[in-house]
């Protein structure tokens, strides 16, 4: 049976074209780019290379673009170099239902005597703008928020917050992890001065990511020790992912609007049909500003882990959140923030698809889960089966 791979927020598959144009530098060409000689030093314009592809994508610069690790030491990275850039500056402003990434960083900061605010959100996980506004004082160093939320896709206003923060001359990060390569970021357009992207989300390989800093803000490296990145992020360059992440980009590039087309249909196909044959679900989120890719619907009544044990034996694999979190029992933070009932929050799914769905797929999925649910919650003390299949409301 053919794995039905609908966690895509969690990671992709790397693509054909991506793999391809990485295999040379992990066998024939594995020299270090800061070597003296040919052999190594040609390798430094691949990465120059894929440095402009990266670019192009977010419509930056090719100098303002970081090549790290991942998402996280991208948000980590700038989180810390606004505290550093700013030492006298003791606050720091963000949401409730950021990645972990962020707010664990947050945690951080807070032990050492920062004052974090965490913003809240709305039942459809939407920001109150003027609240953000009222929260800035001449303490504030940074704020951070992300584009797109990892669990629910809700898009947040960044054009807009972008804009007020920049008026009070606010240092401003994204989380651009879930956004990137899945709806169009022009950093022309958005005076956003800091923006983190990671590429096992499009496509590219687990442990290459991407630092944007805009050209004339104030930087203060993490990683201390050699030359790379002109200082800004020492360590031998990972040169075959970078590779692979500028091939990504490009593709990304190349094919956004068509896969945003053809993934909000699917997503929809999938999402209408479950709400009308399977009864008690509810959409979690703003469902006129999401990602084209992703749907997060509550079953109430039973357990999303019981959901997703039931799916792995079909071999579809979905999420109940964030993975970075799915070792915890706890309900989903971001669902909590949102206001999301007890009878819902813990029977949650994230379904996250990519350009390698099929209508097969979908069609499959859309079959075997009113059979699950309506097993599962015949076996919970609190379910209760409703005689008739018909629409549910989404969640607003």
């Amino acid at each position: 049976m053919n794995t039905i791979y609908l966690d895509n927020n969690a990671t992709t598959q790397i693509s054909p074209e991506v793999l391809q144009e990485m295999l040379p530098y992990l066998s024939d060409f594995y020299g270090n780019p800061s070597s003296m000689h040919t052999f190594g030093g040609q390798l430094h314009r691949k990465i120059e290379e894929s440095r402009e592809m990266v670019a192009a994508l977010i419509g930056a610069s090719p100098e303002e673009i970081i090549f790290t690790s991942c998402g996280t030491e991208s948000d980590n990275t700038a989180l810390m170099s606004a505290v550093e850039s700013f030492p006298r500056k003791k606050h720091v402003i963000t949401t409730r239902v950021e990645h972990p990434a962020v707010l664990n960083f947050c945690h951080h900061l807070a032990r050492k005597g920062y004052r974090l605010t965490y913003l809240p959100v709305n039942n459809p996980g939407q920001l109150d703008i003027d609240l953000l506004l009222k929260t800035i004082d001449e303490d504030t160093a940074l704020a951070t928020i992300m584009y797109a939320n990892n669990e629910t896709g809700v898009l947040f206003p960044i054009k807009e917050i972008s804009e007020l923060l920049r008026e009070r001359g606010i240092l401003f990060h994204v989380d651009a992890v879930q956004a990137v390569g899945k709806i169009p970021v022009d950093l022309k357009t958005l005076p956003v001065d800091m923006l983190s992207l990671s590429g096992h989300k499009l496509h590219a390989p687990k442990g290459i990511g991407a630092l944007y800093v805009r050209k004339g803000t104030r930087f203060a490296p993490y990683i201390i020790g050699g030359h790379q990145e002109k200082g800004r992020r020492a360590g031998t360059e990972n040169i075959a992912s970078i590779i692979g992440l500028g091939k990504a980009c490009q593709l990304a590039q190349k094919y956004l609007k068509e896969e945003m087309r053809f993934l909000s249909v699917l997503r929809d196909k999938l999402e209408n049909a479950l709400l009308k044959c399977c009864p008690d679900v509810r959409i979690n989120g703003d469902i006129e500003n999401r990602l084209p890719n992703t749907t997060n619907l509550s079953f109430e009544y039973i357990e999303g882990e019981a959901i997703l044990l039931r799916l792995n034996e079909y071999n579809v694999c979905a999420s109940s959140g964030s993975a970075c979190t799915s070792g915890s029992l706890e309900p989903s933070h971001v669902l909590r923030a949102m206001g999301v009932p007890f009878t819902a929050v813990h029977g949650s799914i994230r379904f996250s698809l990519s350009r390698y769905n099929t209508d097969e797929e979908i069609n499959k999925v859309i079959e075997i889960m009113p059979p699950i649910i309506k097993e599962l919650r015949q076996l919970s003390p609190f379910g209760r089966e409703k005689p008739s299949c018909k629409s549910s409301q989404p969640f607003s």
